[in-house]
């Protein structure tokens, strides 16, 4: 990405289930969620969307190899989209387990996302 224009961030958590592609997913959903961008187009080059650049930076506590990184870019409704993985975020207990819930166990997992909009 030659310019960043802004970047936007959000936290996402999965209580119940384990599942870290869901967590990353909603906190990409809360770093994008309440914005609008009027006159972007006009700062992207030939002032088209698909001249977009997005990169999504996670920061995930564990089971990054079980990280479904076309899911998390699926999130993201314009441009191209680039992810990048890094250690972070957190991993503490949910208080319970509930196996109707798909528990292995209680944990919860919290991830970070910063989203950089630019060209």
């Amino acid at each position: 990405m030659n310019q960043v224009l802004f970047i936007q961030t959000g936290t996402g958590i999965d209580v119940h289930g384990q599942n870290i592609t869901k967590a990353a997913v909603r906190a990409v959903e809360n770093a994008i969620w309440f914005n609008s961008m009027p006159g972007i187009e006009k700062s992207l080059p030939e002032q088209q969307l698909e001249n977009m650049k997005v990169n999504v930076k996670l920061a995930v506590p564990l089971e990054r190899e079980q990280l479904d990184t076309e899911s998390v870019k699926k999130a993201i409704p314009y441009g191209s989209v680039s992810v990048d993985v890094t250690d972070g975020g957190m991993a503490t207990s949910s208080g319970i387990t509930l196996k109707d819930k798909g528990d292995e166990n209680d944990l919860m997992y919290i991830v970070n996302a910063a989203v950089e909009v630019g060209y």
